[in-house]
Formats: structure tokens, sequence, C-alpha cells
């Protein structure tokens, strides 16, 4: 597919599938996304609900444990915001825009900002200058994983360096101003004008939260994004990183690991990586059909913690060999 915006053409290799499988596989439906999204989002109500109840009536360690948790369960609203922002979560429009707006609020993302960049992703993954939403190799460190779990720092600032300037009408940054050029000034608008409404909407949250003294409101609602992200970290730094930039196969830039069902749940089903990659129309809740269906043309997938002690051992050797980059492994069925 040759990309209108940057006129390259990447001919990626895809899994064949016939017409009639990948037609069944993308079709969406209203009640299956919404038994995704209602029972996300009434998780969500439910450890929320948890925190406000035990808030000044718990022991301190009790109430923190309600808290850390709705934040660990809070963190994947990113992953359902993504799919979303594809559009294939709802058969209705209306539908998946309405929740769009939802989750891209509570979560503090812009959705015109995120589509624009993402879009380039999918396109374009891993080649660089046309793919700057991931960027290899990455050096993740102990001290980084410890800055996003208990207390996401690196989430604040990532606010603070985006969201804030971007509200004021700053765009900075090589790729903000590769998507978001000063002649796109309809897009330039957009962008802003949903960076203050996050701003405001959370700062009148905080705000009544201050006048009536609900503090807990604020704690489950506006600050939830920044806290307990650990197992989110986990799951959503698994996807590339460590692997190989500049191929056209993404079966070896991509990584699907292997999640039990809560947490695939939680993780709206993004641990089948390679799939979305490859079939980015099939909606999250059939990824694990397609991956089913393709399986003898992909590597192995791993569980989570055999997959990071895959990566800590690629990142050590990237320590010594800073040019080295893991080769995923075929299996002797796969094609191409």
């Amino acid at each position: 597919m040759i990309d209108k915006e940057t006129g390259i053409e990447i001919r990626w290799y895809r899994t064949r599938l016939d017409k009639d499988t990948l037609r069944s596989l993308a079709t969406r439906t209203n009640w299956q996304g919404l038994l995704q999204v209602l029972g996300y989002l009434g998780l969500l109500c439910l450890s929320g609900a948890a925190v406000i109840v035990l808030w000044g009536r718990a022991p301190w360690y009790a109430l923190a444990t309600a808290i850390f948790v709705h934040g660990t369960f809070f963190a994947f609203l990113l992953n359902g915001f993504h799919e979303l922002a594809h559009g294939t979560v709802f058969k209705s429009k209306w539908l998946n825009a309405l929740f769009l707006k939802i989750f891209s609020f509570l979560n503090w993302n812009n959705p015109i900002a995120f589509r624009a960049s993402h879009n380039q992703h999918h396109l374009n993954t891993l080649h660089p200058p046309y793919d700057l939403e991931v960027v290899l190799p990455v050096q993740l460190t102990p001290t980084g994983f410890l800055l996003s779990a208990l207390v996401d720092v690196i989430g604040l600032y990532g606010i603070a360096r985006d969201t804030i300037p971007l509200a004021f009408g700053r765009f900075h940054g090589e790729w903000q101003l590769a998507l978001f050029p000063e002649s796109h000034r309809e897009g330039r608008r957009r962008v802003v004008r949903w960076a203050r409404i996050v701003l405001l909407g959370h700062a009148l949250v905080v705000a009544g939260a201050a006048i009536t003294g609900l503090w807990q409101i604020a704690v489950v609602v506006s600050a939830a994004r920044f806290y307990g992200a650990w197992l989110h970290w986990l799951c959503n730094n698994t996807q590339h990183i460590g692997l190989q930039d500049n191929v056209p196969d993404f079966r070896l830039c991509c990584r699907t690991i292997r999640l039990n069902p809560f947490v695939r749940f939680l993780y709206f089903h993004m641990n089948f990586h390679t799939e979305h990659h490859m079939y980015a129309s099939v909606p999250c809740y059939k990824l694990g059909r397609l991956r089913t269906t393709i399986a003898s043309d992909l590597p192995r997938a791993r569980w989570l913690v055999p997959a990071w002690i895959e990566i800590i051992g690629i990142l050590r050797r990237q320590k010594r060999e800073p040019s080295y980059q893991f080769v995923m492994q075929l299996p002797e069925t796969a094609a191409g």
C-alpha cells in the first residue's frame, strides 16, 4: 500500500486469508463491543466504588490496596482508547465515537493527535522517519518501571510535555510538527480544542473535590491515570521492544504474548499484537480467533514472564551490541 502522505510503499507480508474468512473476522457487532467496553467500565466503577466506600472508614493499608487495584485496572483505559480510535469496536459509528470521547477524557488522551500518529505507525511500522511513534532500540530500565508502577511519574511528565503545551496551541518536537505542520490548520485547531477540554474538565473535577471535600472522587477519576500502572507497563512494553525495524513483516517487528483470560480482557486483547498489525480491521474481541486461524504461520507466543525473560536478555545484549536486533523464529510451517 502506498502512503498518500509520504508517497512511500512498504509491501507488507500478511498471512493469506480467504475473503469469506476475513469478512467474518472483520465483522463488528454492537453487542460484543458493549460486552467488552461496558464490562471494562463496570469493573472500573466497582474498583472506584471500593475506594470511595473505604475512604475514611478502613485502615490505611486497606484503602491503599484498593487505590492501587483501581489504578491497575484504570491503566488499561489506554488500550480501550486505542481500539476505539481504530473505529473497530462497534458496528455503529456513533457508539464508537461516544465511547472514544469517554475513554479519551478519562485517560487524558487526545484522539485527533493519536489517530494521526497511529495511522502512520500502522502504515509504516518501525520504518523511521515515517513512523516515529515507536523508535527502536528502546532501552527499558528498572528505574523506568518503578517510575510507572506505583506513581506514574513518566505519565505525568508526558501530560506536562504534550497536553499542556497543545492546550496553548504550541506544537513541538519532530513528530508533532511532521503530523501537524502549520499548513494543517483545521487539524491543529481540533487537537488544541480537545487538549483544552481535557485540562478544563479535569480541573473542574479537582475543583469540585476541593469545594465538597470529596477528594476520593478526584482520586478515582482524574488522578487514577497516574498510579498503579505496573501490569499495563509489563503488557504494553512487550509489543515491539528488541525486535527488528525496517522489515516488511509484522511477524518480525511485532510480538504476540499469551495472557490469562482476565488480563487479556483488561488489555483489550492487544496481546495478539502481531495479528492486530497484520489485520487491523479485525475487532479486538476476534483477535483470538484470528490467531487460531493463522497460528501455523506465526512465531510461537510466550507467556508474559517468559517473554520478559527473553526481552531482558535482548536488552542486555543491546547494551553490549547497540546494533543487535532479535530475529523472531518462524515455524517450519511458515510461508513468506
